[in-house]
């Protein structure tokens, strides 16, 4: 049973907000491996700058992940070429950012190579997520699942919503698009990424 520090789901390029948390909350960082799989959360969608605002991407699951899935097992599908979709959109959205050729080579391999289940994909990203940003906290991982922590430990399984409007205070950074469409609010950590590059941890 974890007695402090913060309690995290697993996200596919998880939101600014996401390591603001953890950046705060590190060295104690656990991870959330055996919880059911909630559908249409970030762990397996991540919203992105597009010239015509938020694209949400998303990682198909194979059909039956439903709610009584641990979320170790829910398993990627292959059914259509989503890796191409999602590369695709990346560059047509931040080939212009200062950063993107500066970390492209880094992030290609999860749109080349297949991994099968969705936690282990957004696991590895997340180590490369800690490295590109420079957060140095090891990650731990839940045992059982547990519905409620003691008061020491800060619970964020349910705090990110895709569904929520963005009420968190962000200081604005310079985005590809934001001529159109103005600065927007805690979009993917790619966002901050590709185009503040290193003064990302600072900007955290």
């Amino acid at each position: 049973m974890i007695e402090k520090g913060a309690l995290l789901p697993l996200f596919y390029l998880p939101p600014v907000e996401y390591f603001t948390q953890l950046n705060k909350f590190k060295p104690e960082i656990w991870l959330e491996q055996a919880e059911h799989f909630p559908k249409q959360t970030y762990r397996n969608r991540a919203n992105i700058y597009s010239p015509d605002g938020v694209l949400t991407l998303v990682v198909p699951v194979v059909k039956g992940s439903k709610v009584h899935t641990p979320v170790k097992d829910v398993k990627i599908s292959y059914d259509f070429k989503w890796q191409r979709l999602h590369w695709l959109s990346l560059e047509a959205c931040y080939r212009r950012s200062a950063y993107f050729e500066y970390y492209e080579d880094d992030f290609a391999p999860f749109y080349e190579q297949k991994t099968s289940h969705l936690f282990d994909y957004n696991q590895k990203q997340l180590e490369l997520l800690l490295r590109l940003l420079k957060i140095k906290s090891p990650l731990n991982y839940t045992e059982s699942y547990e519905a409620t922590y003691p008061g020491a430990v800060t619970d964020f399984r349910k705090a990110f919503s895709t569904k929520k409007e963005v009420t968190i205070e962000q200081k604005p950074y310079f985005q590809v698009f934001e001529e159109r469409h103005g600065f927007l609010k805690n979009l993917s950590i790619i966002d901050l990424l590709f185009n503040q590059g290193p003064q990302a941890l600072n900007y955290l």
